[in-house]
């Protein structure tokens, strides 16, 4: 048997995907999406970090262990947008409307909900929730919008952009 005795000396990159159903509207819209219309997303979070060195932690090998990456954008991003209508703040009559339904799940952002503005806004949220959460240099790297199969957003780190 061969024995590989290399220790990784430059950041590594993971990536964990979860999906969640939204409505929106892009108001100014000549086409389709003007009118309400919900997505089945799916968004992509890609951190860099150091592979932590550790002999018996539970860690030993990993940049972070996925299913913490799961748990904090769940935490702070997909349980609040998921089965939500995306409604911009400034598209007064739909806000007003969503506003009158009792219980209704609607989450009011300062930005049109189109896929670049949806990955932006989710790339500021989830960064500061990921940093540096094991010690070993880990960071957001990209956050990757899919709002359908075929069309996503991406929005990435200054660092990873350089």
């Amino acid at each position: 048997m061969r024995t590989m005795r290399a220790t990784p000396t430059t950041p590594t990159r993971i990536t964990r995907r979860l999906e969640f159903d939204a409505g929106h509207r892009i108001p100014d819209h000549q086409s389709q999406c003007r009118h309400l219309h919900g997505h089945r997303y799916a968004i992509e979070i890609t951190l860099a970090g150091d592979i932590i060195q550790q002999a018996g932690s539970p860690l030993n090998g990993m940049v972070m262990d996925f299913s913490d990456v799961k748990a904090l954008a769940q935490q702070n991003l997909v349980d609040a947008w998921d089965h939500a209508f995306l409604v911009w703040r400034g598209d007064a009559v739909l806000a007003s409307f969503l506003e009158s339904l009792p219980g209704h799940k609607t989450v009011v952002l300062d930005l049109v909900p189109t896929a670049e503005n949806l990955a932006w806004l989710a790339f500021n949220l989830l960064d500061r929730v990921y940093r540096d959460t094991y010690g070993n240099r880990l960071r957001l790297e990209r956050v990757r919008l899919y709002e359908t199969p075929n069309c996503w957003a991406d929005a990435t780190s200054r660092e990873a952009a350089s």
